[in-house]
């Protein structure tokens, strides 16, 4: 059975059945009846096996949907190589940007006023352009500088369409072939596509910067741009301007001129709070997306992907980090394994052994050599390697923290991510218990104490008085009494047949050797009779066995 094949998306169908033979998937071109669609593609695909980078090159040039894609995909570790997942994590969305009279279309439709109303200065020329938009620098009626950014125009139909195409080829992958029915590509997508959803409304952006700047103001030397709230749509985006230039373009004469040690630190520490306290944190601090303002602050921008932790996944998350940045293999192994989801095959001696030797090896590196976001990775590969379906939020937080390892060590080469791990234990400890003696919590408390304390005189009369008329029962969920008492007393019946007929057995041998005058085919008649009673009760009772018995199992 092949696909069905919508004309509108058959050149699609050809773009994904192309990479699917190019990087080794020809089989699921195969049983999914992409061969012809494949025809018009396959005259660009090499000889020679595709490397690992060549996947991410060629996913940028299907355009946006599939570079996020790509990006989704490097969160898969029990679905891609690690090679391919270290060349979809350098991704990048980089396009040519469109033209300023498309710019000014949108900012007018959304806004409802002309651009030269509502701002008083507006650069042609955008500085930053991305797949899904594009960023302009402006100044507002009131003097302020900001930037803004605009959506691409009619981004939102081309991505659903391509979402579209890409959902028909997983629902067939997942009905039809085990490689499907094993990764869930159908349920991959659906994640995709309300994560697009999300990037694509600039509106939920605008309240992660709120929300960030909110969670993040007890850390004086990290800022994220304010919204400006009258200007923010669902497709144009505007935030004050931060002066600045990218961590990696940093030159190292250019840490010398403040404590790159002590911000290192304080940044590292905010993602602690953000994961292990807040429970929402920014996903995607890449060092594009971190910068360094003129007055040495470090600025996170860019917040339209982020992450959150359920209280439950924060402890034992903390309880990872901590088990790993002080070389605890085993308390590292049976920590993941609560994280994820042990499937039937789960190899939990192999699981074991395994994270127990990553731990060791990164024990006795070097400050150069230690990545804490690299060690979680490799954490949960090797839990779906041997059997745990991981959770999407423990590949996205090491993704979180590689890409934070190496921010931080563009600030400073020494910085040692586990000491810091094991230096702000305490304090994110201390502020999860802080957390929980919030006046919500506690008040939400007193709510259920207070139902507890009107309701306990009542129920106690009541426990008493059952009591005193001797009407308490006790009901235990256990085992059917009656129906194991039934089956004792079958199995005694048979038991007691079955001797009955070794009785009857015994007895007519025995009367062999009697000579009377009644006689049954020249035998003793008596004792003819004894053996015809007992093979006649054996085959009854076989047949009991067999047939009634089996009828009631069913």
């Amino acid at each position: 059975m092949a696909i069905s094949l919508k004309p509108q998306h058959l050149k699609r169908y050809g773009q994904i059945a192309g990479l699917l033979a190019k990087y080794g998937r020809s089989d699921i071109v195969k049983s999914a009846g992409l061969e012809e669609t494949l025809a018009a593609e396959q005259h660009a695909t090499p000889k020679e096996a595709a490397k690992a980078d060549q996947l991410a090159d060629d996913l940028e040039k299907l355009g946006p949907t599939f570079v996020k894609l790509g990006q989704l995909l490097s969160t898969r570790v029990e679905l891609m190589p690690r090679a391919y997942l270290e060349a979809l994590e350098r991704l990048q969305d980089k396009v040519e940007p469109f033209s300023f009279a498309e710019v000014e279309k949108i900012v007018t439709s959304e806004l409802g006023v002309r651009m030269s109303k509502a701002f008083a200065e507006f650069d042609d020329q955008p500085t930053a352009s991305a797949s899904l938009g594009q960023v302009h620098l402006a100044r507002l009626r009131d003097g302020r500088r900001v930037a803004v950014k605009v959506q691409r125009p009619n981004i939102r139909e081309r991505m659903f369409e391509d979402l579209d195409a890409l959902d028909e080829i997983a629902e067939f992958l997942d009905a039809h072939t085990e490689f499907g029915k094993k990764y869930e590509f159908s349920r991959m997508l659906e994640e995709m596509r309300k994560s697009l959803l999300r990037e694509l409304d600039y509106r939920q952006e605008a309240n992660n910067l709120r929300t960030f700047r909110e969670n993040l103001r007890d850390f004086p030397n990290i800022i994220v741009p304010e919204p400006i709230a009258d200007y923010c749509t669902e497709r144009v985006l505007t935030m004050e301007y931060v002066s600045g230039k990218k961590i990696t373009e940093m030159s190292p004469l250019a840490r010398m001129d403040f404590d790159a040690a002590a911000r290192a630190d304080e940044l590292f520490r905010a993602y602690l709070h953000q994961i292990l306290v807040d429970g929402f944190f920014h996903a995607d601090p890449h060092p594009g997306n971190v910068f360094l303002t003129d007055d040495y602050r470090i600025a996170l921008i860019d917040l339209g992907m982020v992450g959150r932790v359920t209280p439950r996944l924060q402890e034992d998350l903390l309880q990872l980090l901590l088990a790993i940045a002080e070389g605890r293999g085993e308390e590292a192994a049976q920590t993941a394994s609560k994280i994820g989801q042990p499937k039937n095959e789960f190899d939990e001696m192999e699981f074991t052994r395994r994270i127990s030797e990553i731990v060791a090896v990164q024990k006795s590196a070097t400050v150069e050599q230690m990545q804490v976001g690299r060690l979680v990775l490799e954490v949960t590969t090797v839990a779906a390697d041997t059997g745990i379906r991981v959770p999407q939020e423990m590949t996205m937080l090491g993704k979180t923290l590689l890409n934070l390892d190496q921010v931080g060590r563009a600030l400073e080469p020494q910085f040692d991510p586990n000491a810091a791990i094991r230096r702000h234990a305490a304090e994110i400890l201390e502020q999860r218990v802080i957390k929980t003696l919030s006046p919500g919590n506690l008040f939400s408390g007193l709510l259920e104490l207070k139902d507890l304390v009107q309701r306990l005189p009542s129920r106690l009369n009541k426990i008493i008085d059952v009591i005193s008329r001797n009407e308490l029962k006790v009901n235990v969920d256990a085992i059917d009494e009656k129906t194991l008492i039934l089956g004792f007393q079958k199995v005694a019946n048979r038991i007691t047949v079955g001797l009955i007929i070794a009785a009857m057995i015994v007895g007519a041998a025995m009367l062999m050797r009697v000579d009377t005058a009644f006689r049954i085919w020249g035998y003793p008649g008596l004792a003819i009779l004894f053996f015809l009673g007992a093979a006649t009760a054996g085959v009854i009772l076989l047949i009991n066995i067999f047939f009634y018995d089996k009828s009631h199992d069913d």
